[in-house]
């Protein structure tokens, strides 16, 4: 017996042997998309070929790098010209990196990378172009059910028709077979007994919440707000590549929800003006606090995206909101029920291959270290009694927004490979929730930074939220406070990346953070905060707390610092925050060479050295 127990556990060992070795050996397959970067965008034709083919491969790749990276696609080129996916590819393919030496086969056309994996798919799930919502309901569906998400097209050429012809079967419709609407706003919604919203545009994500959402087979830690069909009306009008059908890879190969919901409830969506004002946004909830309770309130639901302003929802698209206050009240809306958002926005929304991405071997810590009293003393910051010296004017940047994996993927080739980076202390504010979908960029970062360049927290922590929205009593859901899991979501993310500063708390439109909201902050962010809706500055227990000042929006260096001259003049302390987005190395450069022309009192320190020395300059004005 014990002879035979001991064959049958060699063969076992050597079965998974062999089957651990053939997974490693498997070559990545890859497939050029780069053909749809230059097409027609007036086309209408061309357009939708595009939209199918690239939402067809986003839910392929979703199912088959679920477990491990086998499709890479190269399509996303950035605002310089950089083909963005070549740019990550091409860096971890070097000498003991890790891609070096994996084999790789080309797919030559999305149908053959279709059959490719066709053993691990269970066929298609087809949506109705004439029903924008039904193109998100088919990521979902895609995650859930193992399906490539097409477009219904009968045309000779078409991946519906060639897909068929290859023997690949329907399995679910989200359109009549004839090509007819399935939703058409009117009676039962199908497959169902509830009565339809009376919206094409709602019914189709009724049904897709009673079918998998609310039966438990969506991740509810997981959900993308993303565009819908609604994008090829208009496609122009923003960065070609912003159908950001892309970036479903990831949240379909997590089993997300997929969804495209106005915030506001006091105007119907401007893309379904027919509806009811609060319709959108009565979904909006509903899906919401369905995560929220699968979730039981201890996770955070990962959204991925942002609202599409210059598509719906704004006075953009015909609606009474402006662009950030539509920003903000979905962050409010999608805090009140522990969510946060990854925000891909707009101009730089596009990201692929995050689902292959997210196997990247990241290292189990990465450290930084603070200041202490003899280098502030070198420096010439603390006076002979160790006092700080108050006749300086100390000046950092929130260097960002980097709470996006699209907005850092795509700039961290002309922006971090800036030949200006490290010759002047900046800030680097990244969320360390975007380690998720693009580890491998904040590994690079981390590896290739100089000493001048420190990492904050990006808003507002591990992802951004509106966190007044997580105290009790809150607003909009009701639900009990959510400090308390915010505190345990970003610790483990500040643990991971050396993280003590929030180099940004936005408030919004909801409540300042109070004695509550500053301890939960205090528990992972001891180094300091600096939100919107505060106090000049204080001390919370022994976290300093600074308020929000400018954002620098001029490009023309000297524009800039007349700002800068201006609001140091106005403040009545000695420590100046000022935020911009997108700046170069170049920029903070010459900005800080024409401040020091101005006033040679003006000292631009390093992160650690500004924080500390604010402590103390607050601990001295409390002695005193």
């Amino acid at each position: 017996m014990k002879n035979r127990l001991s064959l049958t556990a060699a063969c076992m060992l050597l079965a998974f042997g062999f089957s651990l070795s053939a997974e490693a050996k498997e070559p990545i397959r890859t497939l050029d998309l780069r053909k749809w970067n230059h097409i027609e965008m007036k086309d209408s034709m061309q357009v939708l070929r595009m939209w199918d083919e690239l939402h067809a491969v986003a839910s392929l790749q979703g199912i088959v790098n679920r477990k491990s990276p086998r499709l890479y696609i190269r399509y996303v080129r950035n605002q310089n010209g950089t083909d963005v996916d070549d740019y990550w590819w091409d860096k971890y393919r070097k000498k003991g990196e890790w891609l070096e030496g994996k084999d790789t086969l080309e797919c030559k056309s999305v149908e053959e990378a279709v059959m490719q994996f066709s053993n691990e798919l269970h066929g298609m799930v087809v949506y109705d172009s004439h029903v924008p919502s039904t193109s998100n309901v088919a990521s979902t569906v895609a995650g859930v059910e193992k399906l490539v998400a097409v477009c219904y097209d009968t045309s000779p050429q078409s991946l519906f028709t060639q897909l068929k012809k290859k023997g690949l079967k329907v399995k679910c419709w989200l359109v009549n077979p004839d090509g007819s609407s399935l939703f058409n706003g009117k009676g039962l919604i199908p497959g169902t007994q509830i009565p339809s919203t009376g919206s094409t545009k709602a019914d189709p994500y009724v049904w897709a919440m009673e079918k998998y959402l609310k039966t438990g087979k969506c991740n509810p830690r997981y959900a993308a707000y993303y565009i819908d069909q609604f994008w090829r009306r208009m496609p122009q009008r923003t960065a070609a590549n912003h159908h950001q059908l892309t970036n479903h890879d990831f949240f379909v190969s997590k089993g997300a929800f997929f969804f495209d919901l106005s915030p506001w409830s006091d105007e119907p969506a401007t893309d379904a003006p027919w509806q009811a004002d609060s319709l959108d946004t009565h979904l909006l909830k509903s899906l919401l606090l369905e995560n929220y309770r699968q979730n039981k309130g201890r996770h955070f639901c990962y959204i991925g995206g942002f609202p599409a302003w210059a598509f719906k929802y704004t006075r953009h698209a015909g609606g009474k909101h402006e662009d950030v206050a539509t920003e903000w009240e979905f962050s409010r809306i999608i805090s009140a029920y522990n969510a946060f958002k990854d925000a891909d926005a707009i101009a730089l929304g596009a990201l692929a291959n995050a689902s292959f991405w997210q196997h990247f071997p990241l290292k189990k810590k990465y450290s930084q270290k603070w200041t202490d009293t003899k280098t502030l003393k070198d420096k010439g910051y603390l006076n002979k009694n160790g006092k700080v010296d108050r006749n300086k004017k100390y000046v950092i940047f929130y260097v960002g927004d980097y709470d996006a994996s699209s907005w850092i993927a795509q700039t961290t080739p002309f922006l971090w490979d800036e030949p200006n980076r490290g010759k002047l202390p900046l800030m680097w504010c990244i969320s360390p929730v975007l380690a998720e979908r693009v580890p491998m960029v904040m590994h690079n970062y981390r590896q290739t930074a100089s000493d001048n360049d420190y990492f904050a927290a990006a808003d507002n922590g591990a992802g951004y939220l509106l966190p007044g929205m997580l105290k009790e009593p809150r607003p909009i859901s009701a639900l009990p406070d959510g400090l308390n899991a915010w505190k345990k979501h970003c610790k483990k993310y500040y643990r991971k990346w050396g993280l003590t500063i929030s180099g940004f708390v936005i408030d919004g439109e909801a409540p300042p953070l109070d004695n509550n909201g500053l301890d939960c902050y205090e528990a992972f962010s001891p180094n300091g905060i600096v939100p919107q809706k505060a106090p000049l500055a204080s001390l919370h227990k022994d976290m300093p707390v600074l308020r929000s000042d400018y954002d620098i929006v001029d490009t023309d260096c000297k524009m800039a610092a007349n700002v800068v001259m201006d609001r140091i003049r106005e403040r009545n302390i000695p420590f100046h925050w000022f935020r911009a987005i997108l700046k170069s190395p170049t920029w903070y450069k010459e900005l800080h060479n024409e401040l020091l022309e101005r006033d040679e009192q003006i000292e631009w320190v390093d992160a650690p050295t500004f924080f500390e020395l604010l402590r103390r300059f607050l601990k001295e004005e409390q002695e005193n």
